[in-house]
């Protein structure tokens, strides 16, 4: 063999070296201490059951820790041992006296952890999990705290609680332990009802506390009464002897405070005295003082005053007078401008209106001239024509006559036709334009002197005579 076919032996034996160690460990399953890990599959094995009977089963079981899993033959699932807590309420339930009662109460349960619990555990949970656990475990739990209600009083549940807690596990637990489950704590957490049975049930007992606590108020008052009596009577004796000692006390006190009032008055006059004297010259010292003191105000507030006079001459002076002067200067600065410019407005537009009549009056001149000369030519031709020709144009105006006088008629939607004794309406309507259209010779005459009924009776008559 040359070197680069042991080279390729050798990358092959890595590669499938590489590959059995990937499937080794991706086949290798790992669980924690709070799962079991179920491999199914594989041959099968004898399981003995508590009874000591045995039997085969197709699976293997991991607590905790991991295990090889056959590739292409075994597969693996997990199942839970963690506790699963749960709150059970039941509907109204009669109790063995037949009063209704709606419990609440608290359950932890979990699989077992010995060989038996966790194979049965395993044939009825597998896939499941936690919650499917959870709700067969109320169902029971429910149903046995059912079956305890019956058998139970409102009294008996309600002061024994541990008892009911002790009978519903009880009876649960051959349930539980068949699918493989172990109940943790059972604890009766409340009980009430819709009828008010539990709050009558308490009533003679709040009833008799309170009769107690009455009564035994009602004794503690009068013994109070009583010494509060003796103590207001002590009270009082020692009250009037201390009030005849004080009364002695202030009659000597009040004989000494008129005798000492007498000494105080005539200090007290002869103080006031003085005091009026010292009050009136300090009175007099005050108003000299304090006419000075006007007089300088009023020095003051004349300095003031002038102040403010030069102060308001200035200010007159910056914002009245000086830009009255400005603006004046400025208006007639700005009335010259204005001049100036209508002046050059006025001479501008008199050469432009001197111009422009000037065009317009040699346009009148060529217009007039041309006007003069086409009536010049116009007459000439007009001489030329004869009566016959002028007739001419007379019948060829005719038509449009006519059709000036019917127009009206065309401008009319809708006419509505009465009747008469003389023919329908349109006759008449017809009849009237052909009464219009025979007055056209007399409004041509009228306007031109050309009498057409004797042009066309000379016109027509010598051409009647040569036909016969």
């Amino acid at each position: 063999m040359t070197i680069l076919s042991t080279l390729i032996f050798i990358g092959i034996i890595l590669v499938i070296l590489a590959i059995i160690g990937f499937i080794v460990a991706k086949q290798y399953r790992k669980v924690g201490p709070n799962e079991v890990l179920i491999i199914s599959g594989g041959r099968k094995r004898t399981v003995i059951e508590p009874d000591g009977t045995k039997r085969k089963v197709g699976y293997r079981y991991r607590l905790g820790g991991g295990t090889f899993v056959l590739p292409f033959i075994e597969t693996v699932d997990t199942l839970p041992m963690e506790v699963i807590p749960m709150d059970i309420k039941t509907p109204e339930v009669h109790t063995h006296t037949g009063v209704p009662l709606i419990v609440n109460a608290t359950a932890q349960v979990k699989i077992d952890s010995a060989d038996p619990s966790i194979r049965r555990a395993a044939e009825q949970f597998l896939g499941l999990g936690k919650e499917g656990i959870r709700d067969i475990s109320m169902t029971i739990l429910e149903g046995k705290m059912r079956d305890v209600i019956g058998t139970m009083t409102v009294e008996d549940i309600y002061r024994g609680r541990h008892e009911f807690s002790r009978k519903v596990i009880e009876m649960s637990q051959d349930d539980f332990s068949k699918m493989g489950l172990t109940i943790l704590s059972f604890s009766l957490k409340d009980i009430s009802d819709t009828q008010g049975y539990l709050d009558a049930l308490g009533k003679p007992q709040i009833a008799a506390a309170k009769r107690d606590a009455t009564i035994a108020e009602a004794e503690t008052e009068k013994e109070a009464i009583i010494r509060s009596s003796q103590a207001k009577k002590e009270g009082e004796v020692a009250r009037l002897g201390a009030q005849a000692l004080i009364a002695k006390a202030e009659w000597e006190n009040e004989a000494k405070k008129a005798e000492s009032q007498v000494t105080v008055n005539q200090k007290k006059a002869q103080a006031d005295y003085s005091y009026e004297l010292e009050r009136f010259r300090l009175s007099q010292e005050i108003k000299k003082e304090e006419a000075k003191v006007q007089l300088i105000e009023k020095e003051q507030a004349i300095k003031i005053e002038e102040l403010e006079i030069t102060r308001r001459e200035k200010e007159l002076n910056s914002s009245v007078i000086k830009p009255a002067d400005a603006r004046k200067y400025q208006i007639k600065a700005e009335a010259e401008a204005e001049e100036f410019r209508i002046q050059a407005e006025a001479k501008g537009k008199a050469e432009a209106m001197k111009a422009e009549g000037h065009a317009l009056a040699e346009s009148m001149k060529e217009k007039g001239i041309a006007e003069a000369e086409s009536m010049l030519e116009k007459a000439k031709a007009w001489e030329k024509y004869n009566q016959a020709a002028l007739l001419e144009i007379y019948l060829n105006k005719l038509p449009e006559l006519a059709k000036a006088v019917a127009e009206p008629l065309s401008k009319v939607d809708k006419i509505v036709l009465v009747g008469g004794d003389k023919g329908t309406g349109a006759t008449k309507i017809t009849a009237q334009v052909a009464e219009v259209l025979a007055q056209m010779p007399e409004v041509v005459q009228s306007l031109t002197g050309v009498d057409l009924k004797k042009y066309f009776k000379e016109k027509l008559t010598p051409e009647t005579k040569e036909e016969k």
